[in-house]
């Protein structure tokens, strides 16, 4: 075999690949986990074979997703902070590239299976990542003090709306209400205190400790 061949039949692996985990993502989020691993193989037009030959399990697939959904938020709030002249455009960044990512799709996991250190170490950045960028935007006095990492897993996991006839409008509603999100985490002159205690990240994580 040629290295152009080899090289051809990698690039083609892995296109298949990301074809089955785009439909995989489509099918859990319309689904929920319960979905059969047959209804992913109908989404991606392969054989069943050919999926459990990249995937062994439901519960693999799914931590793929998991996993690969964490670097990606990582590397999205890393780059704001970095890139962005101040927090709350830093802040719009993230959250903005979040929603069209699809963030907040694999907190229905939480629970299937336990985690791993990969997942931990990846969960333990992104917190520090985000909390970054609210520490930034705090200081400048661009956004309210009482936000917290926590908080914008959470905000992020309701803006995952799939309530609307078309995927166009799904956008749509998404954009709109993230904005209107965005504008409630300005400071205002005299805020309505936050009931309750902001989530703390040991409280986030645990969720995803496997029930007996």
């Amino acid at each position: 075999m040629t290295t152009s061949q080899s090289g051809g039949r990698k690039a083609e692996a892995a296109r298949n690949d990301l074809t089955v985990l785009n439909a995989a993502r489509e099918v859990f989020f319309e689904q929920g986990y319960d979905a059969p691993m047959s209804a992913i193989a109908e989404r991606a037009g392969v054989g069943m074979g050919s999926l459990y030959r990249r995937y062994r399990s439901k519960e693999e697939l799914a931590r793929c997703l998991c996993v690969l959904s964490m670097k990606g938020t990582n590397e999205s709030a890393e780059r704001a902070l970095a890139e962005e002249s101040s927090g709350w455009s830093a802040l719009v960044r993230f959250m903005a590239e979040s929603i069209d990512r699809g963030v907040g799709m694999v907190a229905q996991f939480a629970g299937e299976f336990p985690v791993t250190p990969e997942m931990v170490a990846l969960s333990e950045r992104g917190a520090a990542a985000m909390q970054a960028i609210l520490d930034r935007a705090t200081a400048e006095g661009s956004v309210r003090p009482d936000i917290t990492a926590g908080d914008l897993v959470y905000l992020l996991q309701i803006l995952r709306t799939n309530s609307a006839p078309t995927p166009t409008r799904v956008t749509t509603l998404r954009t709109r209400y993230l904005t209107l999100l965005l504008d409630g985490l300005r400071p205002h002159p005299t805020p309505t205190p936050l009931p309750g205690p902001a989530p703390t990240w040991p409280e986030i994580s645990t969720r995803w400790t496997q029930t007996p």
